[in-house]
């Protein structure tokens, strides 16, 4: 069964199809010459499928491949694409085609807000992770050395085509990277999917639980399309993980790092007294059951991290900005934590 889910936004609506061989039975307006982004991986596991699916839609696609990993989420890269967008001559009518992850997702969308002031682009993500958030809401961009994402634009997709059957290929390992996001929208919107994923086979059931983990953000970009207030609760758990991501150099696993984000999250809540410590308890055995990390490693010290944190675009002038949990379902924007509260958080959760 396929599950359509609308996004509102300032410019229209477009759909998110969600289930087994969507990427068949999704529709969206568009044909003639496009580019298909993709990376090496994807190239060979799935593109000549969405190559064949795009074709039978009276699409001619340029395959544009891009070196896989977040430490490629750049610049060099963005301009790598723009000469191959060029010679393949995609017009303003074209549309960019993102087959990939996050990264993936998020440097084809900013590729597709710039080129020609700007094309349509369709998502179509094979990871877990991108499923649940990066491929919804429209934000696009690229890293730079000095933090993660502060290059970037809101460039909402023309569709979205979540196909699960894309997620066989999955290594393990991004299958748990991929659930802290699910985790993470449970904890802000929906704390009846966390027991669903506490009690269920969140492999076998996914076509149960990923409509409604998606859901949660859809319904808050709704309401907060270019993150001027509530969106913000999205970034739960990522002033922490932007900052880990950043001193590991991108090698850990942006799920990973926000595993640790939101169990740092919940601790600082739990010190400055907005929720009990069974909150954070449950959190954190629910991230270790699905074999996440909890705990920060030795090697990024305190002060390390709140130096990146320094550098992290969602800061409020010289105040860093936290979304805290109060409760399953309820969490709320802090920018007035001090530094120790911060640093005595990390030094409690050394691994």
């Amino acid at each position: 069964m396929i599950n359509i889910l609308q996004v509102s936004t300032p410019e229209g609506e477009y759909p998110i199809f969600v289930g087994d061989d969507a990427l068949n039975h999704a529709t969206f307006d568009g044909a003639g010459v496009c580019a298909l982004i993709t990376n090496p991986r994807m190239r060979e596991l799935h593109a000549p499928r969405v190559i064949a699916s795009l074709r039978a839609r009276g699409f001619d696609p340029r395959v544009i491949e891009i070196p896989d990993g977040e430490q490629f989420k750049n610049l060099d890269t963005l301009r790598a694409i723009y000469d191959q967008l060029i010679d393949a001559r995609l017009d303003r009518s074209s549309i960019i085609f993102a087959l990939g992850g996050g990264v993936v997702g998020d440097v084809a969308g900013f590729a597709a807000a710039t080129f020609l002031r700007g094309v349509a682009f369709v998502q179509i993500p094979t990871t877990l992770l991108a499923m649940v958030d990066s491929s919804v809401g429209g934000k696009v961009g690229v890293d730079h050395p000095r933090g993660k994402n502060l290059i970037g634009a809101f460039k909402q997709p023309r569709a979205v085509i979540a196909d699960t059957t894309l997620l066989a290929t999955l290594p393990e390992v991004e299958w748990r990277a991929g659930m802290a996001e699910a985790v993470k929208h449970g904890i802000i919107g929906d704390p009846g999917l966390l027991e669903q994923l506490v009690i269920g086979n969140w492999k076998l059931e996914i076509a149960d639980w990923l409509p409604r983990a998606i859901q949660v953000k859809v319904e808050i970009v709704a309401r907060d399309p270019f993150e001027r207030g509530e969106r913000a609760k999205l970034n739960l758990g990522h002033t922490f993980a932007h900052a880990f991501e950043t001193l590991s150099d991108y090698h850990l696993r942006h799920g990973e790092a926000v595993a640790m984000g939101l169990v740092c999250a919940a601790r600082l809540a739990a010190r400055r007294a907005m929720c009990d410590d069974g909150l954070t308890t449950r959190i954190e055995n629910l991230l270790r059951a699905i074999g996440l990390p909890t705990r920060i490693p030795r090697e990024f010290s305190a002060e390390a991290i709140l130096d990146a944190m320094r550098s992290d675009k969602k800061r409020v002038g010289t105040r860093l900005r936290f979304i805290l949990p109060r409760a399953l379902g309820d969490v709320v924007i802090a920018d007035d934590v001090p530094p120790e509260d911060v640093v005595a958080v990390i030094e409690r959760l050394r691994d």
